[in-house]
């Protein structure tokens, strides 16, 4: 497959040309000439624009996800830190589902007022506390 031009690469991946320049500057992406003003890139700069999708997708920085590639472009993605994104997701998994229930019973409630609802009241100390939806940290294993 021959070289794609800007404009190509942006219709078949959906990331503006604006943002492909962005990535290039970044070093997440390279063009490897250009014809007349526009930039070329090879045939897999659309996997690895994926690769950059997915990986905003859940939640990593473009620094991290240039962590993700190998000097030669190749991924190299490395297993704890997607395990370590994947307890982050957890933890704001907890928390979102730990607000969607207050709000659900918040809207629900029967209570002449919210202040007079106990499990309201409860879900006030929590989120002062900052603990709605956190865990608790398990205790280091013996090696």
């Amino acid at each position: 497959m021959e070289d794609l031009d800007i404009t190509e690469v942006a219709k078949r991946s959906g990331v503006p040309a604006s943002t492909l320049r962005f990535y290039e500057e970044k070093g997440l992406i390279t063009s490897v000439g250009r014809r007349g003003l526009r930039r070329l890139f090879a045939p897999d700069v659309l996997e690895r624009l994926a690769l950059i999708a997915l990986g905003r997708a859940a939640g990593f920085s473009l620094e991290e996800i240039s962590l993700m590639f190998a000097s030669d472009g190749r991924p190299r993605i490395d297993r704890r830190m997607l395990a370590a994104k994947a307890e982050e997701l957890d933890r704001t998994l907890r928390k979102l589902s730990a607000m969607r229930d207050g709000l659900r019973h918040a809207a629900a409630c029967r209570a002449p007022s919210h202040m007079e609802c106990p499990t309201f009241r409860r879900l006030l100390r929590a989120a002062a506390s900052g603990a709605i939806g956190a865990r608790r940290k398990k205790a280091p294993r013996a090696p």
